[in-house]
């Protein structure tokens, strides 16, 4: 059992990243057609959480760093960075510049961003073919906290000897509404991969390949791998507390459901319970929404016409809009949606800050909020 639970834990690094070998070929390639022609690039990895993404791009470093030393390439130099460690976000540029170990003195007070725009425009010897492949981990948070420094780091790889390959990992996919258009405009726009939620196919591979065994329906394979674990654990509970030798000696589905409802358990979950009836029916009213579809965010009007169809499924009578308007604002305050801001109330952003499948688990023993859910 203690084999099987190292196995299953997330920190386990397995010897090969599987159902994500086209999503790999697609970034060493770009990364080799860089390396080869000496000039800079740039990728955006984005994809839900738990899909492979760093798990992927430290495979594919560990390919190129082998593959330009069996070629004859100058050893390709690399750099990994995680933006929520970063004391300021134009810390970035710094260890940049450290990692390059330039010799060149700055000139007066230049800034780090400003003394790495000084040397990738001209010619050094010291860093003449040497390539640098930088990785930087939750750029999430430079969208959302700031974007200029995300631009100038991208933009560091259009300047003429600019020898390092930028490449982003993030949660974000609705890359296009957030800055890929400014990218664009810079001429900067970098390649982008796109990482899908695994589908049940796809867990039931990667945990047989850990195991050789067991399978389980989530996107998020860490969750997956942590039920596993949990199930084991259950087991060992019972075992170790059972005074009979009847009682089996496999994970069983009791087991396994124990160690679902566990993965799934959040503070959310609590705090969706414990809400008034009609806020609940907004909630699920929101699911109905962007349930299949990629997007997470409607307007209040919108969500007005959707909690007015599932009021009318359950014969439950409907609040008025002003009073659905104030239940909005009060689950903004729990943190469980965000509202955007306009004059009109109709017309103001509603984004949902909480994961589908928590509002769906904290329902799903309550026949009530079943029929809710339910399509019209």
């Amino acid at each position: 059992m203690k084999a099987v639970k190292q196995a299953l834990h997330v920190a386990t690094v397995p010897s090969s990243v599987v159902c994500r070998e086209v999503e790999q070929k697609k970034v060493i390639e770009f990364c080799k057609a860089c390396i080869e022609q000496e000039k800079a690039g740039s990728i955006y990895v984005c994809g839900c959480p738990g899909t492979g993404k760093t798990l992927s791009i430290n495979k594919v470093k560990e390919q190129l760093l082998s593959w330009s030393k069996e070629v004859g390439l100058q050893p390709l130099e690399s750099l990994a960075l995680n933006c929520t460690s970063l004391t300021n976000t134009s810390e970035i540029f710094s260890k940049i510049l450290e990692k390059l170990n330039s010799s060149k003195k700055r000139k007066g007070r230049l800034t780090p961003l400003q003394h790495l725009q000084d040397l990738f425009c001209q010619r050094s010897s010291s860093n003449s073919g040497m390539m640098l492949l930088i990785i930087i981990d939750e750029m999430d948070y430079l969208i959302t906290k700031d974007r200029a420094v995300l631009h100038d780091l991208f933009m560091l790889t259009t300047f003429p000897f600019s020898r390092f390959i930028l490449i982003g990992i993030a949660n974000a996919i609705d890359l296009a509404d957030r800055f890929l258009q400014r990218l664009k405009s810079l001429n900067c726009e970098p390649f982008v991969v796109t990482f899908c939620a695994y589908s049940k196919d796809q867990i039931v591979e990667i945990l047989q390949q850990r195991l050789m065994k067991v399978a389980a329906a989530s996107g998020d394979m860490r969750k997956v791998l942590d039920a596993c674990r949990t199930a084991i654990e259950v087991l060992e509970t019972e075992l170790r507390d059972s005074s009979t030798k009847e009682q089996p000696n496999s994970v069983t589905f009791d087991h396994m459901d124990v160690a679902l409802s566990k993965a799934f358990k959040s503070p959310k979950v609590d705090i969706i319970k414990s809400l008034p009836q009609h806020q609940q029916i907004i909630l699920c009213s929101m699911v109905k929404l962007f349930r299949g579809s990629k997007k997470n965010a409607t307007t209040i009007g919108e969500l007005n016409k959707s909690y007015l169809e599932t009021c009318k499924t359950v014969h439950v009578p409907a609040v008025g809009s002003l009073e659905f308007t104030e239940m909005c604002r009060v689950l903004s305050d729990q943190g469980l949606i965000k509202l955007g801001q306009s004059k009109q109330d109709r017309l103001k952003r509603v984004t949902l800050q909480i994961d589908i499948l928590d509002i769906s688990f904290a329902f799903k023993d309550i026949r009530f909020f079943k029929n809710c859910l339910e399509d019209y």
